[in-house]
């Protein structure tokens, strides 16, 4: 899509070049692109955020995504682990009354029992259940949009080869229920989408192996230069390297207390 007449290294120097800081993948428009899913995590995060009283968005990256929130609630909190999100998150947020807490996630979440009516997070690389549960208050939601398992595999194993079941099937959505329910939530609801995912050209590759580092743990241009050529020639006669991202959404609410703020399906 408009980069087949540039070389193999010329993409893959520019890709290796580019800042990864942040959770923005628009350098990546017209390289790669990825179905949205079907429920539209920002809107309806934002709903709930406008009806909540104090709120906590759990691995707010570079905050991105919660800024797109149309009101804040009067008490907003965000949490993130790596210090250069952690900068640009707070100054992205802080002209909004939100206030960006470095935390290092792990537990306990640097909060009092029942603090928030709401808890939302996308895209968490770990949840820890019952921290969550303990900082929502009596009726408090947990909203959140998670990675599903075996999501962008296809990707993976071109460059590990085939994966074990056990790592395939991690993330799988009724862990999550099962995880939840055990730190005493209710769940409310769990919807999980296949998305098709495109990459046109192998710079977009490399950006998103080298952002997304969990895909192809110490991934380097240099350790994989061979498979970067092999699948650049591919994308060259195909058009498109296609994976399937997966991703599911879920609601848990903590009992008692009547209907939450932050609630509503």
């Amino acid at each position: 899509m408009g980069n087949a007449s540039r070389g193999f290294e010329e993409l893959v120097d520019e890709a290796a070049a580019v800042s990864v800081e942040g959770w923005d993948f628009s350098w990546l428009e017209g390289r790669a692109t990825e179905e949205r899913p079907s429920w539209g995590y920002r809107r309806e995060m934002s709903r709930r955020l406008a009806g909540a009283s104090a709120a906590l968005d759990i691995q707010t990256g570079g905050g991105e995504v919660l800024a797109g929130a149309e009101k804040m609630p009067s008490v907003m909190v965000a949490t993130e682990s790596w210090p250069p999100n952690v900068a640009k998150a707070t100054a992205l947020l802080h002209p909004r009354g939100v206030v960006v807490v470095a935390d290092d996630d792990e537990p306990p979440l640097p909060f009092a029992d029942a603090a928030f009516d709401l808890v939302t997070s996308r895209h968490p690389v770990t949840v820890w259940w019952e921290e969550i549960a303990r900082v929502l208050r009596p009726g408090g939601t947990y909203f959140s949009q998670q990675v599903g398992p075996a999501s962008v595999f296809e990707l993976v194993e071109f460059f590990l080869g085939p994966q074990p079941e056990e790592v395939r099937r991690a993330r799988h959505p009724e862990d999550a229920r099962r995880a939840a329910e055990k730190a005493g939530l209710d769940v409310v609801d769990v919807t999980a989408e296949s998305l098709r995912t495109e990459f046109f050209d192998i710079g977009a590759v490399v950006y998103f192996l080298r952002k997304v580092i969990w895909m192809v743990p110490g991934f380097t241009v240099e350790e994989y230069r061979d498979r970067l050529r092999e699948l650049d020639a591919l994308i060259r006669r195909e058009g498109a390297f296609v994976a399937h991202t997966t991703r599911f959404l879920m609601e848990a609410r903590k009992p008692g207390g009547g209907s939450s703020d932050g609630g509503g399906a």
